[in-house]
């Protein structure tokens, strides 16, 4: 209990460099990431988290010391170097941008692999903790790493907020801001070199591997909640901030966890419960939203068969067995009997010793759906000059999608119409004529 509160007031000092410093990376990773998925170079953050290694242990043994700013210069260096290889290999050569990433990626990871081994066996008894950068250690955090990643962070609010225009024009449109005179090769190398500076002060808390984790997976489980650019920062940056202060306490909790790894753990459930839970885009809300159409075609296709039995018969108050309505419109028998028990509960059949058959309300939503049939027909005939007996289909698709502002259209369009092209008559309710 008091370790928990301890972590809670971030009374400690080491505990608080770790979650302070998680958050503030987690904030300017969140929002980066929103634009590198936007312009779909998701991948790029991948190759500049590898090709920081290089430039770390380039540092590292030129200046003797591991020093927080000049290994930080030395990641910078080498992952704008990568950035500028990627663009120019794609540009100069046959190779797609994804291949361009791999080479690039792996030349650089090779190279750092290489030189870490080398520092390694050197003997110099200040790189110790350097090998920390392949999987990241934020407890090893220091006062300095804090005024970085606040650095960082502040030059990335600061440039996202003057240039927030301009980056939703080039996030979603490039070629109409090239239009508009917007610079945006300008605006890409700012993007670029802020990712390559927030990816740079990332590789300590949670690596080189795990890096472009922490810079996606913010960015596309916020993708799932909403469509405009400003909800997305902002629930980027909350999503990476409570990522990194779960991934903190959970590794304060069990020591043997390593910080970073858990950070990105957190986060990969939050996106994968996005994928699931988002209201709009979920996987969840899609299914449901799936059913609910198949559903309200079913129904609707059952009033139909009711209004063409009562259309022979020159009667709409009869009632029928479920069999005469398999005969007038073929149908599973479980989908017949759901869509019969939905259509009772929602009144627009009657369950009587006869059968079923149609309420007033029932009645009017038949004659909507078989009248949309039929305009629809008629639409396709007399304006797209399809021939009669081929209209049928498309108007079994489209009837059940037509709304009650395109129906209204439709009508004016072909003058309230009497009779589709099989001349059949196309019915109207009193509430329809006196519209």
């Amino acid at each position: 209990m008091n370790s928990l509160s301890q972590f809670l007031t971030l009374s400690d000092a080491n505990v608080r460099y770790v979650v302070i410093g998680c958050v503030l990376l987690g904030i300017s990773s969140g929002l980066m990431g929103v634009y590198t998925l936007l312009r779909k170079r998701a991948l790029i953050g991948d190759a500049i988290a590898h090709a920081v290694l290089p430039g770390i242990c380039i540092a590292f043994m030129l200046s003797g010391v591991r020093n927080t700013w000049v290994l930080f210069a030395g990641a910078v260096v080498t992952g704008s170097l990568a950035v500028y290889l990627v663009d120019l290999v794609t540009r100069r050569s046959r190779l797609k941008p994804d291949a361009a990433i791999a080479l690039v990626l792996s030349v650089f990871f090779g190279a750092g692999i290489l030189l870490l081994t080398i520092i390694q066996s050197s003997g110099n008894a200040a790189q110790s903790g350097l090998d920390k950068f392949l999987f990241g250690k934020a407890a090893a955090m220091l006062p300095e790493d804090l005024w970085l990643f606040g650095v960082v962070l502040l030059l990335v609010v600061v440039v996202l907020f003057f240039g927030y225009k301009e980056f939703k024009l080039l996030a979603f449109d490039k070629g109409y801001a090239q239009s508009q005179g917007i610079p945006v090769k300008a605006l890409e190398m700012a993007l670029s070199s802020l990712t390559v500076l927030t990816v740079a002060t990332g590789i300590q808390a949670v690596g080189v591997v795990l890096m472009s984790s922490l810079l996606i997976a913010p960015a596309a489980a916020s993708r799932y909640w909403t469509n405009r650019l400003s909800g997305m920062l902002l629930l980027s940056a909350i999503m990476a901030s409570i990522g990194a202060y779960i991934g903190a306490f959970i590794s304060y909790t069990k020591p043997g966890m390593p910080t970073g790894p858990w950070i990105v753990v957190v986060l990969s459930c939050i996106t994968l419960a996005s994928m699931i839970l988002a209201p709009n885009q979920g996987v969840l809300a899609r299914y449901l939203q799936r059913r609910k159409h198949r559903n309200k075609i079913l129904q609707e296709n059952i009033l139909k068969a009711f209004f063409h039995l009562g259309e022979k018969r020159d009667n709409q108050a009869l009632a029928y067995e479920m069999e005469v309505l398999r005969q007038q419109r073929d149908m599973p028998v479980a989908h017949l009997k759901s869509g019969l028990r939905s259509l009772v509960r929602q009144g627009a059949l009657l369950d009587s010793n006869d059968g079923y058959q149609l309420t007033r309300s029932g009645l009017e939503a038949a004659t909507r759906v078989v009248r949309l049939h039929r305009l629809w027909e008629l639409y396709l005939s007399r304006h797209l000059n399809i021939a009669p007996d081929h209209v049928h289909e498309d108007a079994e698709g489209i009837e059940h999608l037509i709304t009650p502002e395109l129906e209204r259209e439709l009508e004016l369009l072909l003058d309230s119409p009497g009779t589709d092209p099989h001349d059949s008559q196309i019915p109207y309710t009193q509430k329809d004529r006196n519209r």
